[in-house]
């Protein structure tokens, strides 16, 4: 095949990786594509900020590959000969490469260890590179590494929208089979109030394309995004959107606000009121409540989330979701102080929980520590809540 990319100009400065990635790519191999985000405007946002987005060259990446391949090959022969593997020997294996890095070393043994299934792609937004660099990657990922079987990478819908049909469909036949979109929100005032650069319109168009490639699909949504004013706007539009795309997974992400993001600027003069977890609680009620039609997977996979266990698969687990959300909306005040500040804590994933005498105990102790009870947990809850963003 004629290779009619055009050239890049970046020049190759040694294996990259970027700040973040999925909860779900956790055992994921992470291979750089973009530094940081060519929007880099939403309010609540903490990553990237004055950062300079720019796109590394396709050249550039097959390098990383290629050191990554080198690394996992080295890794996956040495652990087949039986011999000893410990410290001593993964330090004589790394010294033992011609070329040395210790950051994609590490990361080719991080992922041979977690059975080198899963392929993420960096950073905010891999799908602004052109589709030709796209899938000249991707081709050159499933040559060293045939046994992957899921190569994934965040998108912003507004750049999905403005790639055909054909080249989505390009993508996916080279190896792309699932994408991450932050949704956040449908309701157009919440999505422009916070700057996502993306509307209603867009998200249901993006989300239909990505469904139509044959690529999964994961949207995040952001509960409390719209604070107490829009709370209720909030909710049922997303639900709304999400009953025209019909996502492979929701993935919630609770609304934290870090001081280093615009939203804590409104928060601080009174133009943004944020949720406290119980209305939070209702709000997520209510957008589950709002989902008919679909057959998408719910998960509730991070620490910002004030119910972890609200997994499920709609439309048969619903109502076991909504029970367990009313859980937690009908504990008495006191039992709802210990369960919030016991979550954040880590120590319960779900309402049912609190009756754990020795973590319940534990909880306990912290309140009284720190003078938590009902009229200050809130605010108390900020602050736990801002070091996990």
């Amino acid at each position: 095949m004629t290779d009619t990319r055009k050239k890049n100009k970046d020049q190759y400065q040694g294996f990259e990786q970027g700040p973040i990635r999925p909860p779900s790519e956790a055992d994921s191999l992470l291979i750089r594509l973009t530094r940081n985000c060519p929007w880099n405007r939403c309010a609540f946002c903490p990553v990237y900020k004055k950062q300079k987005f720019s796109l590394r060259s396709a050249e550039n990446i097959v390098k990383d590959i290629d050191l990554l391949y080198t690394y996992v090959s080295g890794i996956s022969e040495r652990a087949a000969s039986g011999a000893p593997f410990g410290n001593t020997q993964v330090n004589e294996l790394f010294n033992s490469f011609e070329l040395k890095d210790r950051q994609a070393f590490n990361a080719a043994l991080h992922w041979y260890y977690n059975g080198m299934k899963s392929i993420f792609l960096q950073d905010a937004n891999s799908l602004i590179m052109k589709p030709d660099d796209i899938v000249y990657i991707l081709e050159h990922i499933k040559r060293c590494f045939p046994g992957v079987e899921r190569i994934t990478s965040y998108a912003r819908s507004h750049t999905i929208v403005r790639i055909s049909d054909e080249n989505m469909k390009r993508v996916e036949r080279a190896g792309l089979n699932r994408i991450h979109i932050g949704l956040e929100s449908g309701s157009d005032r919440v999505l422009e109030m916070v700057k996502k650069g993306s509307n209603k319109a867009d998200h249901i168009k993006a989300g239909n394309r990505v469904k139509q490639a044959g690529i999964q699909l994961s949207e995040y949504i952001m509960p409390g995004l719209g604070g107490r004013a829009l709370s209720h706007e909030h909710a049922t539009e997303t639900a709304d959107a999400l009953n025209r795309i019909n996502p492979d997974f929701v993935r919630i992400r609770s609304l934290a606000v870090p001081e280093s993001t615009p939203l804590a600027e409104e928060l601080r003069e009174g133009r943004f009121e944020k949720c406290t977890d119980f209305e939070t609680a209702g709000e997520l009620r209510l957008l589950v409540e709002r989902l008919e039609g679909i057959d998408s997977y719910i998960k509730s996979d991070h620490i910002l989330n004030l119910i972890e266990s609200l997994e499920g698969r709609l439309p048969g687990d619903k109502q076991k979701m909504l029970d367990t959300i009313d859980r937690f909306l009908n504990m008495d005040p006191e039992d709802r102080v210990i369960y919030q500040v016991g979550r954040r804590m880590g120590l319960f994933s779900g309402p049912g929980e609190i009756h754990d005498e020795d973590r319940r105990s534990r909880v306990e102790k912290t309140l009284r520590l720190y003078g938590i009870d009902s009229s200050n947990a809130d605010e108390a809850i900020d602050e736990l809540m801002k070091r996990f963003v």
